[in-house]
């Protein structure tokens, strides 16, 4: 195979979206720990389903830079059902290769229900257990984008860092997922230290930090200082900030030109689309500038995909940006 410019390496899955209009929201103080509720014991009405296939961290990643114009693969595990064939029939359609996608006899794939509320949505997860190996790459790709695996992956981490360790024109894109959170930093140490980018939002990065520090700046150089050559926090509707040792960078979000519909995948296409920027050789401010685009497109659409653009479809946007949505130097 050619070298590859992309390869993203995660589980994946089929999302039913159910949109619930009987239901309400109930939080603590300063809106945390809010809960969906739904009457208990009762029939509940909902509007409508809508079956997206092959999504999930790394495939959103993956299908994100394909559509960006990358050479782009997923190395992903599936079980031999309709779901299964279903999810590499996706990914197909998108021009994502398929090579690395291992057909696991007698499994079942991943499937999960979304419970979409006005703009949020809870997620119902199952992750079925895979056997996790690194496809014998014949050509070393240009980047490799981690992201959300099963609880039995730990060893998988081991393996990936070593080949980063080994074949350095490889670049690593880590953006973890639950449960790499919560594995934390000291069993990921050596992912950690040879990550290119790493990306995570404010209140995972005080987590990984067990901090309660509040500065954007001390938790840059906090992620920083954990090995990734580049942080990347993101701050929701505050924007996204980055950190490469040297100069501090922050981007506003994109306005949305209407109510987000659906959140769900909105930080894999800022992530994917920032490295995707970065393996086409643009400069962090001008990566930067284009990943908030992704995401306002991909929340005014149901599923993480849909709303995927292309790069023109991104320039064209960027073009019609207002005055002040421009990358600013944080000192």
């Amino acid at each position: 195979m050619d070298e590859l410019d992309f390869v993203a390496i995660g589980d994946i899955t089929t999302d039913a979206f159910i949109e619930l209009k009987d239901a309400r929201v109930n939080c603590e103080i300063d809106d945390k720990n809010c809960m969906l509720c739904v009457r208990f014991g009762d029939k509940i009405p909902y509007e409508n389903v809508v079956v997206v296939h092959a999504v999930g961290n790394s495939p959103n990643a993956s299908v994100s830079a394909r559509r960006l114009g990358l050479k782009s693969a997923l190395a992903t595990n599936l079980g031999d059902d309709e779901n299964g064939e279903d999810q590499i029939n996706a990914l197909k359609k998108e021009g994502v290769s398929c090579d690395y996608v291992k057909v696991h006899k007698g499994k079942e794939s991943n499937y999960h229900y979304v419970l979409r509320y006005e703009a949020e949505r809870t997620i119902l997860v199952k992750h079925h257990e895979y056997e996790y190996s690194l496809p014998d790459f014949k050509t070393p790709p240009k980047w490799m984008y981690l992201s959300s695996l099963g609880e039995n992956s730990l060893p998988f981490h081991h393996e990936i860092a070593d080949y980063i360790k080994v074949n350095s024109e490889t670049k690593l894109a880590f953006q973890p997922g639950t449960f790499q959170m919560k594995l934390g930093y000291e069993k990921l140490k050596d992912i950690y230290e040879v990550s290119e980018l790493f990306f995570c939002n404010k209140d995972e990065a005080q987590r990984i930090l067990d901090t309660k520090e509040d500065d954007i700046k001390e938790l840059l150089k906090g992620i920083h200082a954990l090995g990734p050559k580049i942080a990347i926090i993101t701050e929701g509707p505050d924007g996204a900030n980055t950190y490469d040792g040297e100069e501090m960078w922050h981007m506003p979000m994109y306005p949305d030109p209407a109510p987000p519909v659906d959140r769900t995948g909105a930080g894999d296409s800022f992530a994917s689309t920032f490295t995707s920027m970065l393996a086409l050789d643009m400069s962090i401010p001008e990566a930067l500038s284009r990943g908030p685009i992704n995401s306002m497109s991909v929340t005014q659409k149901v599923g993480a995909q849909e709303g995927l653009l292309t790069k023109d479809k991104i320039e064209e946007l960027l073009e019609k940006a207002p005055a002040d949505y421009k990358a600013t130097k944080i000192n």
